[in-house]
């Protein structure tokens, strides 16, 4: 449940890309809080209408409209007090098919809730990232770096607004819609073989749970331009399709190999090894300062810099989850 902490009592919250398996968990967590109305804005009447029935509940309204036209973001914005930012096109190889459409969603649809947040005055606009931003070599994660370079930018340039602009990193969100363990089910269910990219490959695994308390944890204690991650173990691609035959398989199920897809790393990461030199560990999360020089390279030059090597934060020299641990993980989850 939310902390105690957060005050949502009488409070409109906005959701951009609601209907999405964050914006279900987060409604959930919010309803119990009072809230004063929870706004989902996505583009899909689908999804919303299920939400509507799903829900039955009268604080919650719904909003179509797509992030990419700032036209229809302003009534949804409009008199709201915090915004979190989930819309995105984040199928890597989709992404790398179409690199102008995940720029379209991920970049210029960044900036225009926050544009269209900061001309209606919220408190905040907590804004939703991955690890695939870090080091990037697919158009998602490109996308999503570029993401974050554009509420840092703008985080700098609003000081004395009452607006405060922050973002996270997540990595593998376990059953989320459209990720690996979901696929690995279906195929079993259909008697096919799992098939799997790279035995090897590593990803971060955080629960659905998990990726709620690291938003909340920001938007309680972010500041403008700042970035929270969740320090989150790993589990290679094997051990997923292992753990999920382990408690779904019929002892006839086969794993097959069929080779990386479009765009896909063998490893992620989630913080940078420039980004290590000024994290601050919180304890169960990391926080990234924003760089807050400006542009008089000079004076920096003159004060030095420090030449210390930091490791990047990657899926590889985090702990790796054991098969009996993630499929006790995967045993507490709703997957059926």
């Amino acid at each position: 449940m939310v902390g105690n902490l957060l005050n949502f009592k009488g409070k409109v919250v906005l959701i951009t890309g609601g209907t999405g398996s964050f914006g279900n968990a987060l409604v959930e967590q919010l309803l119990p809080q009072e809230v004063g109305e929870i706004r989902i804005f996505s583009r899909d009447e689908k999804k919303q209408e299920e939400m509507r029935y799903k829900y039955s509940d009268s604080r919650i309204r719904f909003y179509i409209g797509d992030v990419r036209d700032a036209q229809s973001l302003k009534e949804s914005i409009n008199e709201t007090n915090f915004i979190f930012h989930a819309a995105a096109l984040k199928q890597v190889p989709s992404c790398e098919f179409y690199p102008i459409e995940a720029f379209k969603t991920n970049v210029f649809g960044s900036e225009n809730v926050i544009q269209e947040g900061l001309l209606a005055k919220v408190d905040k606009i907590v804004c939703l990232s991955t690890d695939k931003a870090v080091y990037p070599i697919n158009a998602m994660g490109i996308s999503k770096a570029m993401m974050e370079k554009v509420f840092v930018a703008n985080s700098r340039k609003i000081r004395g607004s009452k607006t405060i602009i922050c973002g996270t990193r997540y990595g593998n969100v376990i059953a989320s819609r459209g990720s690996v363990v979901p696929r690995f089910i279906n195929q079993i269910k259909n008697s096919q073989d799992i098939t799997i990219t790279d035995p090897d490959m590593t990803r971060f695994m955080m629960t659905l749970s998990d990726a709620i308390k690291l938003v909340l944890f920001a938007f309680e204690n972010g500041e403008n331009g700042e970035i929270f991650v969740q320090k989150s173990p790993s589990a290679t691609v094997k051990i997923i399709a292992q753990s999920v035959i382990e408690i779904f398989g019929d002892g006839k199920t086969k794993i097959k190999e069929i080779g990386v897809r479009h765009g896909e790393k063998k490893h992620e990461c989630l913080i940078s090894e420039e980004e290590m030199s000024s994290v601050k560990d919180l304890g169960h999360y990391f926080k990234i300062p924003p760089d807050g020089r400006g542009l008089d390279y000079e004076k920096y030059e003159i004060e030095g810099t420090t030449n210390s090597r930091f490791e990047s934060y990657t899926s590889a020299n985090t702990r790796k989850l054991s098969q009996i641990e993630l499929t006790s993980m995967l045993n507490t989850l709703n997957l059926i």
